[in-house]
């Protein structure tokens, strides 16, 4: 099977054989709004994937409109998991699917209660928001356990109806006769134990951690988001690494709760594609798996991310990021974290910084030239570097004079046209 083609810029494009080229398929794309990331990168990668499985995050619907038909004639499964119109999917996302065991638990509803970003710079006692994990996972387990074929919908059902009162001194909550039961039939479990922690804390301290949670769930699980989930046709992560498939997943610009619920996703996404090759006998995915995550840095940060992509290379998993600035990852992951995940991407394809004074300075020490050279480079050129390379400075690829790009975009306006009509 002949490996997709990576294209860089005007008459660069690379073989995504890691075999090959000795490099992981890691790719930082940084460059300012407004730059040409999606024609540049996101589009000749999707008209360059014949034979890998994609996860493609999409602010712009078109995309998902002109591509389609083109994919599905070289044999793709297209899945369009749409988290801003949940009514246009064909797939839906509920996060207790992956839930293989009770770590799977505790990264879920740590992925739910630390989504919100300026939670890792906060100097507000991080024990609200562990009490909240644990509250959250009893939740989630109870429902495992006493529900069959249970979805987050059934998770969000059960929360919603928690009552809390005062009752000599400590907390009666609605549901603990719920646990109550879970305890007499399975002592010593987890989902009560967790719970109990929960009872057993003061009636402020307990009012204190409901709140927390439950400000987590309503920011993230809209009426719209609790809709989806309850939809059919789930998303398959194993059938992403074993069948060609192209999941578009399309997000909103500007809606920040709809940011967070996307790497949340992508968390668990990341999870399940690692775990799944482990359990595979070469400890590889058959299928070779990229994800293009659009818009990187904004929303929240993916939990655990800087530790999952130093190892997707074995894995046959690969990540390209589309940031704004270097800044702008820092102040999303911190310091220590964008390092690393910039030093675990062995392609960098910087597009301009506009007046990003961070990134100038970091671009100008790796090509050796003056700050200014960087900050006042020409608009449409770009600079690309490959681990064990020097640094090349070409043009960004032109789409437009790609005949087959011509031809998907006259196929796309004449459907529209028709639509129209």
């Amino acid at each position: 099977m002949a490996a997709d083609k990576m294209i860089l810029g005007n008459n660069i494009a690379c073989s995504t054989d890691s075999s090959e080229t000795g490099l992981n398929n890691n790719v930082i794309v940084c460059g300012c709004s407004g730059c040409g990331k999606t024609m540049s990168v996101l589009e000749p990668r999707l008209l360059e994937t014949y034979d890998s499985s994609l996860i493609i995050t999409v602010t712009k619907r078109r995309i998902v409109d002109k591509y389609k038909a083109m994919l599905e004639r070289r044999g793709y499964i297209v899945e369009d998991l749409n988290f801003t119109d949940p009514a246009a999917s064909n797939v839906s996302y509920d996060p207790l699917r992956y839930i293989n065991s009770h770590s799977d638990v505790t990264f879920l509803a740590e992925s739910i209660v630390m989504a919100d970003p300026k939670k890792d710079k906060s100097n507000a006692d991080p024990y609200w928001d562990k009490a909240a994990v644990s509250l959250l996972s009893a939740e989630i387990l109870y429902v495992l356990m006493t529900k069959k074929n249970a979805s987050f919908a059934d998770v969000l059902e059960m929360h919603d109806e928690i009552d809390i009162e005062e009752c000599g001194g400590k907390i009666i909550t609605s549901v603990d006769e719920k646990f109550e039961w879970l305890a007499q039939k399975y002592p010593g479990c987890l989902a009560v134990s967790c719970w109990r922690s929960f009872r057993e804390t003061p009636v402020k301290t307990a009012g204190c951690i409901f709140g927390t949670l439950n400000t987590c769930i309503d920011t993230i699980f809209t009426p719209d988001v609790r809709k989806m989930i309850s939809g059919r046709g789930k998303v398959d992560f194993e059938q992403l690494a074993s069948r060609k498939t192209v999941l578009f997943v399309s997000t909103s610009a500007v809606n920040r709760s709809l940011h967070c619920l996307v790497n949340i996703f992508y968390a668990q996404a990341f999870k399940a594609l690692f775990e799944y090759a482990e359990c595979l006998p070469h400890g590889k995915l058959p299928v070779p798996v990229h994800v293009l995550c659009d818009d990187f840095a904004t929303g929240s940060r993916i939990l655990d991310f800087p530790e999952y992509i130093s190892i997707f290379r074995e894995k046959q998993l690969a990540v390209t990021i589309l940031i704004q600035s270097e800044s702008q990852l820092e102040s999303m992951y911190g310091t220590d974290d964008a390092t690393t995940i910039i030093n675990n991407c062995d392609t960098y394809l910087f597009l301009g910084s506009g007046m990003d004074l961070k990134t100038g300075r970091s671009i100008s020490e790796r090509l050796n030239v003056p700050l200014e050279d960087v900050l006042y480079m020409p608009i449409g050129q770009e600079v690309v570097f490959r681990r064990g390379q020097r640094p090349i400075i070409t043009t960004r690829y032109n789409i437009t004079e790609n005949e087959q790009y011509q031809q998907i975009t006259q196929e796309y306006e004449k459907r529209m046209a028709g639509c129209s009509r």
